[in-house]
């Protein structure tokens, strides 16, 4: 058999791949060609890490595929994920590349069984934001001191009940007119409209809320309504929408003008201005006391200095004044003729023990002493 040259078979340099290379080509082929997509089953190998993020399996019979959800998307699920779940999850494919691996990155994930509900809610959401009745641009200020606030909710629910304790609680001055409707069920949109469109025609309303407290995604979806939401959107009013929890969103939230997180929440939004006005208020009181103290001391202190002037121009002080002065002199002069006689005392005393020393009696005295100490030696020599 002949020998065949493996030079001629080894390729040119060009045309040679890095493992860098092929990983890199395989990632844009897939991230390039498969779509956005959403895939269902059973979580396996659940592990959070300490940044956040989630890394687990996702299962069936037939197969399996690594799933990566980031912190930020992790945030926004409402479910606690764990092995042995259902889920469905919504994301795209990507190629980690030190590895060579494919995994999928979620970016929504769902209970399986609420997934439909899920899916429908996000085709009207895209759907709506397409026609662009959701654009910024388009939204209403809310005013920053409403008068008359109208709230569409059940009169009897947790909602309007939280609403007007915070009201109460923050002193707010305004009147609040509570236009009952079903916040859950299938009659609910219709009544949510019909009180959205009566509210336009009373013509009594700076704001309108319109909202009710947590649930299930099945309890809010009257909230997810189509018509209800486009109602919204073209209403003349400003509206703010405080349905559920932080978690929870419908479209509702999406049409409005302002959304808030809990109906308590868009009370204190309502407040927040009135409570910011009481405050500077009560600030620019404190300011102007004060201003007034300031000034009243300010003056005392100018009326005091005036009376000490005309105190000291007063004839009855310059009196007290000289007579002072008049004593002081007198001090004076009786203590320089006390010192002038003593020193002269003091002169006279020296002279005399001088005159004493130097006079012949003192001369007589000191020599018989003298005389005495050498009689007294003479005889100590004698007797010796």
């Amino acid at each position: 058999m002949a020998k065949v040259e493996t030079s001629t078979l080894f390729p040119e340099n060009n045309d040679v791949l890095t493992v860098t290379e092929f990983t890199s080509r395989i990632k844009l082929l897939l991230e390039e060609n498969v779509p956005t997509c959403w895939i269902r089953g059973e979580v396996s190998n659940y592990k959070k890490q300490s940044s956040g993020h989630l890394y687990f399996t996702l299962k069936d019979q037939g197969s399996q595929l690594p799933v990566a959800v980031f912190r930020n998307d992790a945030l926004k699920m409402n479910f606690e994920l764990r092995d042995g779940l259902q889920v469905v999850v919504c994301g795209e494919i990507s190629v980690y590349e030190p590895r060579g691996a494919y995994q999928f990155i979620g970016k929504l994930l769902l209970q399986d069984g609420l997934g439909k509900l899920q899916i429908e809610f996000e085709r009207l959401k895209k759907k709506l934001w397409e026609e662009g009745l959701f654009d910024p641009a388009k939204k209403k200020q809310i005013p920053p001191l409403p008068k008359t606030i109208g709230f569409i909710t059940s009169p009897t629910g947790a909602a309007i009940h939280d609403f007007i304790s915070i009201l109460r609680r923050r002193q707010w001055k305004g009147r609040l007119i509570v236009l009952p409707a079903q916040v859950q069920g299938k009659e609910a949109p219709g009544e949510l409209i019909r009180q959205l469109k009566r509210a336009q025609q009373l013509g009594w309303f700076d704001l309108l809320v319109i909202g009710r407290g947590g649930g299930s995604i099945e309890d809010l979806w009257a909230f997810n309504d189509e018509l209800l939401a486009r109602e919204i959107a073209a209403s003349k009013l400003p509206i703010i929408s405080a349905v559920g929890h932080e978690i929870d969103f419908t479209l509702s939230d999406f049409a409005a003008d302002l959304r808030a997180e809990t109906p308590s929440a868009a009370a204190e939004h309502v407040s927040s201005r009135y409570l910011d006005c009481i405050n500077r208020l009560d600030l620019a009181c404190d300011n102007f006391v004060n201003l007034v103290k300031q000034q009243i001391q300010n003056n005392k202190a100018t009326l005091n200095l005036m009376v000490s002037k005309l105190q000291s121009l007063s004839p009855k002080n310059r009196l007290q004044y000289l007579s002072l002065k008049t004593d002081e002199c007198e001090r004076r002069l009786i203590g320089a003729t006390d010192s002038t006689l003593l020193a002269s005392k003091n002169h006279l005393h020296r002279i005399e023990l001088q005159f004493k020393q130097q006079s012949p009696k003192s001369i007589i005295e000191s020599k018989k002493i003298s005389f005495g100490h050498l009689l007294g030696k003479l005889n100590y020599f004698r007797n010796r």
